[in-house]
């Protein structure tokens, strides 16, 4: 019924930034969608910052900057549309390889975001969560860090988890340590570990695993991001780059997701 991949725009010989989707035609789209069919947990792959600002003529720290006008009319509609959950690659455990400079200006935006979008936060009654090691991050922002989620926590809408110097095989690696450790200790028998064990000591324990798993940017791939949690989510992919991913293009992939028939390895009809 759906394509997995779509295509939104030609872009030009002039690079201009292309025109977005008609909003009131994407919302019409969704309202026709019911309910029940809706992801709960939408998790994003945010990728092509600095290939949109290189595509624009411009610095690739620009691309980050104008990425976080996009994280913030994602969590809002989100935050509108009351899903459960909103999970965002914001940084990976491999990133640390970029330049010095692009990292820095990372971090400062990481830490001006934690403090500028606190009101936000509060009045779309946001919960914030972290996940990822917090080695490496400066201490300046995991201050901010750190108030914006106690901040937050008495908040009872959308949890907007944000992945920061995450890996997935980090994260497998950290919970296969944990759980040696409980059964080297007598803490654990070893015969009680299955898979709902594991993902207790996931860095996302108590969370629903993501339903819906968005990359931009055209990248057919996972680029270990939640490898145990997005075992039979769906996956749509835009071309758009993260700077041009708009409520619109949200709305879209919720619809697409809609049409798919998940059967988690089973028969979607009579056998």
């Amino acid at each position: 019924m759906f394509a997995p991949r779509t295509k939104h725009f030609v872009r030009g010989a002039n690079n201009d930034y292309p025109p977005m989707s008609d909003p009131a035609a994407s919302t019409s789209d969704l309202d026709a969608v019911p309910r029940e069919r809706w992801p709960r947990h939408i998790a994003v792959i945010m990728d092509g910052n600095g290939r949109w600002a290189e595509r624009q003529g411009l610095p690739r720290i620009e691309g980050h900057r104008r990425g976080v006008t996009s994280v913030r009319a994602v969590t809002e509609e989100c935050s509108r549309l009351n899903i459960e959950q909103l999970t965002l690659y914001c940084l990976s455990s491999e990133n640390w390889k970029r330049p010095a400079l692009e990292l820095e200006f990372l971090m400062h935006l990481l830490e001006q975001y934690m403090i500028e979008e606190r009101s936000t936060i509060m009045d779309n009654n946001i919960r914030v969560a972290v996940i990822g090691r917090r080695d490496d991050i400066p201490e300046g922002v995991l201050r901010e860090m750190d108030k914006t989620i106690e901040l937050s926590a008495a908040n009872t809408g959308t949890r907007l988890c944000l992945a920061i110097n995450y890996g997935g095989r980090a994260e497998l690696v950290d919970a296969v340590q944990r759980i040696a450790t409980a059964v080297q200790s007598g803490q654990l028998n070893v015969e009680k570990i299955d898979e709902q064990l594991i993902s207790n000591y996931m860095y996302t324990a108590g969370m629903r695993d993501p339903d819906l798993l968005i990359r931009t940017a055209g990248e057919m791939r996972i680029s270990n991001f939640l490898l145990w949690q997005i075992s039979y989510a769906e996956i749509w992919v835009t071309d758009r780059c993260w700077p041009e991913f708009r409520e619109p293009e949200l709305h879209q992939a919720i619809v697409e997701y809609a049409g798919r028939d998940r059967r988690f390895g089973g028969l979607s009809g009579p056998a």
